[in-house]
């Protein structure tokens, strides 16, 4: 038996190309030849189809009325465009937007095929709700980053920086790979967060199940997580260790929750959340143990509080900087 020919990437530019060309209102016979032609070569018939499934499998974004408006924007403006038509079997791009009509096409059917990366941020005490063209949503946190390319094999995302919930959408054939910083987290259908602060990759499951790998050495590091457990993957000899999720992900609700956690880190986790920034001097009063609940960039609460509970004095040595030390008298707060 034979197998047709695996089509190859420039085969799913052109398919897109003329998938979205094919859907415009003024279709000509020239056009139809072309695409004809076109469609005998070696895995153009396979691109064509793939593209076309990949149409038929989105009635969900068919009913998105920004969508539609965006597609029946750009056919519009390709409507208008001036082009050279012939009987040959060219690979024009669709009448200047490129690949972009062909893009906005796939994702009013429910595939989106990205040539290129989509990025989406927050500021400093900022948060952000990324609904993803798979179903699958990104939630990121205060001064964060992530890059978006999702394929017609696969789903991938790198979290450049700060932090980020992940609930993704369920689909067999498209694995979803979170890269950060040298790891990356693969699910099919899961919830999990991803942490990427300080030369270390947090990765927390909430449901489901994940792979998570980091190299280390030769030989790359593979953990496999349950609900509720959690990994650093900058430590080579690291177990999942369980985790009460609720705290974890509490960022989502807008509050921070410490669980005995050394005051150094509490500091760096509050200051996440604000431009002000809190200096603790070094010593045994780093490694504190707080627990304690504040709401996300309330920055005067936790000062306020640590300096009550700890008996801590509290100095502003220049604007936007708060500083924590040891008191030597209970008054000592300003």
């Amino acid at each position: 038996m034979s197998l047709s020919p695996a089509p190859t990437d420039q085969a799913r530019e052109q398919a897109a190309d003329w998938f979205a060309r094919l859907k415009q209102r003024d279709v000509s016979a020239a056009d139809m030849e072309a695409f004809r032609l076109w469609r005998k070569a070696p895995g153009h018939k396979e691109a064509y189809d793939e593209a076309d499934a990949f149409w038929r499998r989105s009635e969900a974004l068919k009913a998105d009325a920004d969508i539609q408006d965006a597609l029946t924007a750009a056919l519009g403006r390709a409507d208008k465009a001036p082009e050279n038509r012939s009987a040959k079997p060219i690979y024009r791009p669709i009448v200047g937007l490129g690949l972009a009509a062909a893009v906005i096409a796939l994702v009013a059917g429910g595939a989106f095929v990205m040539r290129g990366s989509q990025s989406y941020t927050t500021d400093v005490g900022q948060q952000r709700l990324v609904r993803l063209a798979d179903g699958s949503t990104v939630r990121l946190d205060t001064n964060s980053k992530v890059e978006v390319r999702l394929k017609a094999g696969r789903r991938d995302v790198r979290l450049v920086r700060g932090q980020a919930l992940f609930q993704v959408a369920h689909d067999a054939a498209r694995p979803f790979v979170v890269q950060a910083d040298g790891a990356s987290v693969t699910a099919l259908g899961t919830r999990f967060d991803v942490k990427h602060e300080a030369g270390d990759i947090r990765v927390t499951l909430v449901q489901g199940s994940v792979e998570v790998r980091a190299q280390h050495g030769a030989a790359p590091q593979v953990w496999r997580l349950l609900p509720g457990q959690a990994v650093s993957t900058n430590q080579p000899a690291a177990t999942p260790k369980p985790v009460d999720v609720a705290v974890a992900t509490s960022w989502t609700q807008g509050r921070l929750i410490f669980h005995a956690l050394p005051l150094t880190q509490a500091v760096a986790e509050v200051n996440r959340y604000s431009h002000d920034r809190i200096e603790l001097d070094p010593g045994p009063l780093a490694g504190q143990p707080i627990t304690a609940a504040f709401n996300a960039g309330d920055t005067e609460a936790f000062v306020a509080a640590m300096a009550e509970l700890h008996d801590l004095q509290v100095t502003r040595p220049e604007k936007g900087v708060i500083r924590l030390s040891e008191a030597r008298t209970k008054d000592a707060y300003p």
